[in-house]
Order: structure tokens, then C-alpha cells, then sequence
């Protein structure tokens, strides 16, 4: 058959009604519909995986409240075609909104560059971003904007829109479409509403010409599939998978491996700087205290990285990645802040031991504050030993050394400064 246009562009919701996925954004009292409904829209950061619709969510507020709408991108715009939109805005008799994909790829001075007329209102801002923008969006400007988290889209939602499409085939196309198994093109969308139809796509495309009826079944999702990896690699669809094959392939210590997707991502065009951020991340979290030169040589990468950009990057990125999978693994550090957090929780917030609190006034000296703390350099070999942690939690083990040189030199350490207290 001949090729069909996008489906997911077909398929794009024109309205609110229409809209999947987001019913604590967008449904019936939800603070941004309650945003739009009363035309008082915020400047705002969408944020969530690729698929989910925050591009489509910008449009349909763009067109419900009637207000001029412009959209960049920001890997093709700079700080020049932003101030163009700026300066048209000025001279429109509604505030317009302006939409920026992939804002985190904006750098600080281009994000510098929206400052002024999102404060003073000239402009109406929606930023999508994949990343989280705490690290990636300058803070004066998060600072004037309210950030909304879309989520992956749920199965339920994922069968609706199935529905839809099957329906826009058969009366559009004279195709009957039956879905007969469904479990791989749920598996393969991962929650990306775009990733779903863009496989129905596939599958369609794979048919004889003439054919009018379409079984999708498990088995030929994959071979289909299987088939187009390089397109959907090449268009960006395999992005969650390559990145966790290339993360997996570091944690298990395979740098054949992990050079090869790395060099998958290369090809594909992905962005530098987030498989930097991904190593930096894995250097601490599955490497660790094993070898602490690991996370020193990731952050060294990550700025190396945004200072040279591609091609040349690809270089420093190849060296990491070896380094980062040939190094031990360790993730004590990781285990040791998630227990900690979950006591925490368990807990609640318990009183600080008086020795080590804070006492800046004499009023607090004189009820104890600060009383009887040990300052550890006044004492042999800058150790003294006394009690860190509340009473009905003391003596509680967190970081536990794991089996590797260097941890087992720490623990042995520990133990001799602690002796039995945690079971060193």
C-alpha cells in the first residue's frame, strides 16, 4: 500500500476533550485546565518523555485561548530569532505564546534572552523539555515559570488510542484494522503515544498492496519492527532503549558493548550532553567508592563535552564509557542514601543530638547546645568518638562497604575507628 502520512500528525487532538494521558493536568479540576478555562495561562516548563504530548497540549491551549502562537525549536534557533518573536509580540494586541521544544538544549545566554519579556508578560512561554529542568533550565527563568510533569501514557489510554487509529484507518483508508494481540505494541511504545502509532504505521506499510484487512498479532509486531530498527533508531524512537542498553552494558562491565551503543546513540544524533549526564550519574551510582576516580573522570567528560560538541566529542564520551565499564562496581553509595531516605520516612524528622547542634547565642550554649562535642582535630589521629546520629536510631548501619579493593580498605578503616559499633 502506499505509504500514509504520519498517523501520529493525523491523529494530533485538536482539543482538551480530546486530549490523552494527562487528567491531572488537563482534566475537569485540574489547576491548568482551571488555568486556561479563565485565559490567566502561566508561563510553563512541560516536562516528560518524548510521546506524551506536550507539543500537542501547547497547541491546544494556543488555540483555545485564540492568542497569536510561535513555536521554535531549539536546535535550529538562537537568541536572534527569539528576540524577532519578541519584538513581533510587542506589537500584538494579545499576549503571545511562544513555544520552544526541547528547551534544555537552549544555552544560558539564549535562555538569558526570554528573561525580560516573560517577566514584564510580553510573551506567554511554554517550554518542553525531556530533561529534568532543575539542572537544565537557567533558574531566574524556572523561577517565573510553573513546571507540569506529563507522565507515560497508561495502558488504558494506549488502547483508546489504538481504537482511534483503527477507526481513521477503515475511513480514511478503506482498511480494516483488527487488533488481534497486543502485548508487543504495548511493550514497544513504553508508555509513547507517538511510538505506537508509529509502529501501526510500520506494519501498514508492511502489508501487499490492495490489502483491505490487517491482523497485528505479537509475532509480526516484532518481525516488523525488528526489521525498521535502523529508522526508528535514525528518527530518535529507540531513545529510552539504547540509552538502557548502553547503561546496562557499563554496570555489566562490557566496554565492547557499551561503545557500540554508544556509537548507535553517536549516529542517531543524540544529544552529547545527556549520555555525559547519564555516565556522571552511573559513575556514582554503580561505580561509586570502588574506584572514586570514576565520577572525577564523568564530570571532566560532561564539561569536555560542552565545550567541544560533535564530532569531536564523541572521542572523550568513547574513552569514558571504557573507563566507566573496566572500572569495579560498586553501589554502596546508592544503596546508602535510598535506606537512609526510607528511614527517614519511617521515622520522621527526630531531634538533633545536643552535642552536635548549632549554637550561635549564648541562650542556646546555656541549654545545652553544642555541650560536651568532641572536635575530632583536638584528638589522636582526628578521631573522637561520640554519637552523630538521633538516640533511637544510633548505632544503625547505612553505608555498607561492598566486596572491591578499595571499599574493603574503607571498611577495614571504619572498623578500626569504630570498632564493633556498626559491624564493621
Amino acid at each position: 500500500m502506499t505509504p500514509l502520512p504520519p498517523l501520529a500528525e493525523q491523529l494530533r487532538p485538536q482539543t482538551l476533550e480530546d486530549f490523552l494521558g494527562q487528567g491531572h493536568l488537563t482534566g475537569e479540576h485540574s489547576i491548568l485546565r482551571k488555568a486556561i478555562q479563565t485565559g490567566n495561562l502561566p508561563s510553563m516548563i512541560l516536562w516528560g518523555p518524548a510521546g506524551v504530548g506536550k507539543t500537542t497540549l501547547a497547541h491546544i491551549i494556543s488555540r483555545q485561548l485564540s492568542r497569536p502562537f510561535n513555536t521554535l525549536s531549539a536546535v535550529s534557533s538562537g537568541v536572534k530569532e527569539v528576540r524577532q518573536v519578541i519584538e513581533e509580540a510587542r506589537g500584538s494586541a494579545q499576549r503571545a505564546i511562544l513555544f520552544i521544544d526541547e528547551i534544555h538544549r537552549f544555552s544560558k545566554s539564549q535562555q538569558d534572552s526570554l528573561l525580560s519579556a516573560v517577566e514584564k508578560g510580553v510573551i506567554t512561554l511554554i517550554g518542553a523539555t525531556t530533561e529534568n529542568p532543575s539542572f537544565e533550565v537557567i533558574s531566574p527563568l524556572l523561577s517565573r515559570c510553573q513546571v507540569y510533569i506529563l507522565k507515560p501514557f497508561g495502558r488504558s489510554d494506549l488502547r483508546i488510542l489504538l481504537q482511534r487509529a483503527c477507526s481513521h484507518i477503515r475511513q480514511h483508508y478503506g482498511i480494516t484494522v483488527v487488533i488481534k494481540e497486543e502485548e508487543a505494541l504495548m511493550r514497544i511504545s513504553g508508555g509513547d503515544a507517538r511510538k505506537l502509532l508509529n509502529a501501526v504505521e510500520l506494519i501498514l506499510n508492511a502489508e501487499k498492496p490492495g490489502q483491505k484487512d490487517v491482523e497485528i498479532t505479537n509475532e509480526k509486531v516484532i518481525e516488523v519492527i525488528q526489521q525498521n530498527l535502523a529508522l526508528y533508531d535514525k528518527q530518535g524512537e529507540m531513545h529510552y532503549d539504547i540509552i538502557s542498553a548502553f547503561i546496562k552494558s557499563m554496570r555489566g562491565s562490557d566496554p565492547n558493548a557499551a561503545v557500540y551503543w554508544l556509537a548507535r546513540m553517536v549516529e542517531a544524533g543524540e544529544d552529547p550532553e545527556f549520555i555525559a549526564r547519564r555516565m556522571v550519574i552511573l559513575a556514582s551510582e554503580d561505580i561509586g567508592n570502588a574506584n572514586p576516580n570514576a565520577l572525577l573522570l564523568a564530570n571532566a567528560c560532561f564539561e569536555a563535552v560542552r565545550k567541544t560538541g560533535f564530532p569531536e566529542c564523541r572521542i572523550m564520551l568513547s574513552q569514558t564509557a571504557i573507563y566507566l565499564a573496566s572500572s569495579p562496581k560498586s553501589n554502596a553509595s546508592y544503596m546508602a542514601i535510598e535506606k537512609a531516605t526510607e528511614l527517614v520516612r519511617q521515622t520522621g524528622d527526630l531531634p538533633v543530638p545536643l552535642p552536635i547542634r548549632n549554637a550561635p547565642t549564648s541562650l542556646m550554649k546555656e541549654i545545652g547546645y553544642g555541650k560536651s562535642y568532641k572536635y575530632a582535630h583536638d584528638y589522636p589521629g582526628n578521631f573522637a568518638e561520640q554519637e552523630f546520629l538521633p538516640d533511637r536510631i544510633k548505632g544503625t548501619k547505612i553505608y555498607d562497604p561492598q566486596d572491591n579493593a578499595r571499599e574493603n580498605e574503607l571498611r577495614k578503616w571504619l572498623r578500626v575507628l569504630w570498632k564493633g559499633k556498626y559491624g564493621y
